[in-house]
């Protein structure tokens, strides 16, 4: 039997962490190429440290005279990504870094069992929800996302003048009878602009933020409060410590809370099953607990490379399910086509909608009116109730 009673906790980083920095510019590269042609074929990978920023892997579109020229744009694709992001520091500026671009075309050995309509690999993936938040998600990966999502929006709008883009949190969480009750600690580490702001100074800042988020009675006296508990955090961002794509994944999925099959997201066309069978694992799992079959559903996928059907689907309920498990995975497999061409296609995924993604999770946001964060609608919970005998 699961424990009831105990502390958790969960980790974000904010879009100027420098692995953050790397998923957003892959993730943009992504969208450039299937804004181009929808079914472009990308696994782009981004390195960055002081001063520079190198952009490498394999990408696809149906015209090699065309892809030779859309390379051109790549340099000024990752500009724009850190200019958003905000750096401007004399080591690591927007206009100022050297982008060095060694993607080619994509291997004729892994297209062709895409092109086959099968997975571009191995893998398993998995999805998760919740009953713990309105989202269906963990709470102290939720809500650690939502702390730096709002010191990220009071920063650019020029509330929080001197906090710089790099940033992590992290919050423990106590549950009793399995519900999060208590937040027992706070940790914020924020990149900020003067080396006389002492940790009093930067938590008298960002403390009313943190407090707007988080449920009222989740704080109390006990709670403790660490902010910049080394003091001084002026040099950040890939000026501070490279970041690579793809390092972030219990970050970008459950913070822990939940399996994670190894595979990255971020850079990656919805052909990668590591990406898209990945998102129709939560869109399952979270409509299996939207329906009310289970209070917590983790939710498994299995793929060979060439192979179009998964080879296996794998439900666990952790003993809160109304439905057994057996008939919600033979239910699953009715309602939703899980081949990598039916993934794509139930939920729209040719589409640019990845670079939003690349920080504050891909879980846990509400879908978009353009197609983004699809896989987050509960939109199969009658579906999957007709389908259970």
């Amino acid at each position: 039997m699961s424990r009831k009673s105990y502390i958790f906790t969960s980790e974000s980083v904010s879009e100027g962490h420098p692995d953050k920095v790397c998923d957003r510019i892959s993730d943009a590269v992504l969208d450039a190429f299937i804004a181009e042609e929808p079914t472009a074929r990308v696994a782009c990978e981004t390195f960055a440290t002081s001063g520079m920023v190198v952009i490498g892997g394999e990408v696809g579109l149906s015209d090699e005279e065309r892809l030779k020229t859309y390379m051109g744009s790549i340099s000024q694709i990752a500009r724009d990504c850190i200019k958003d992001i905000g750096y401007e520091q004399e080591q690591f500026h927007w206009n100022t870094c050297r982008v060095l671009n060694f993607l080619h075309e994509q291997s004729a050995h892994i297209a062709q069992g895409v092109d086959r309509d099968g997975a571009g690999d191995q893998g398993i993936m998995f999805g998760y929800a919740v009953t713990e938040t309105p989202e269906l998600m963990p709470a102290p990966i939720q809500y650690s996302h939502a702390i730096l999502r709002r010191l990220s929006e009071a920063r650019k709008a020029g509330e929080a003048p001197s906090l710089r883009p790099d940033a992590k949190s992290q919050l423990s969480i106590r549950y009793e009878d399995g519900k999060p009750v208590e937040v027992t600690s706070i940790v914020l580490s924020t990149q900020h602009a003067d080396e006389s702001q002492t940790s009093d100074d930067i938590r008298a800042i960002v403390e009313p933020y943190i407090r707007e988020v988080l449920p009222t009675d989740w704080i109390s006296e006990k709670t403790e409060w660490w902010v910049n508990p080394t003091g001084t955090f002026v040099i950040g961002g890939p000026d501070g410590d490279a970041g690579l794509t793809g390092r972030k994944i219990i970050v970008d999925t459950y913070g822990g809370a939940a399996p994670h099959g190894g595979g990255a997201f971020s850079g990656k066309d919805p052909t990668k099953v590591d990406r898209s069978a990945a998102y129709a694992a939560r869109y399952l799992a979270k409509n299996i607990v939207a329906a009310g079959m289970a209070e917590r559903c983790s939710l498994q996928l299995s793929y060979a490379i060439g192979v179009a059907h998964p080879l296996s689907i794998y439900v666990d309920t952790y003993g809160t399910g109304v439905v057994g498990e057996a008939e919600i995975e033979a239910a699953v497999g009715k309602v939703m086509d899980l081949t990598p061409r039916g993934i794509r296609s139930h939920l729209d995924l040719n589409k640019p909608i990845y670079q939003r993604t690349a920080a504050y999770g891909h879980f846990g946001r509400a879908p978009d009116a353009d197609g983004g964060f699809s896989w987050e609608r509960t939109d199969l919970v009658e579906d999957l109730k007709k389908a259970i005998v």
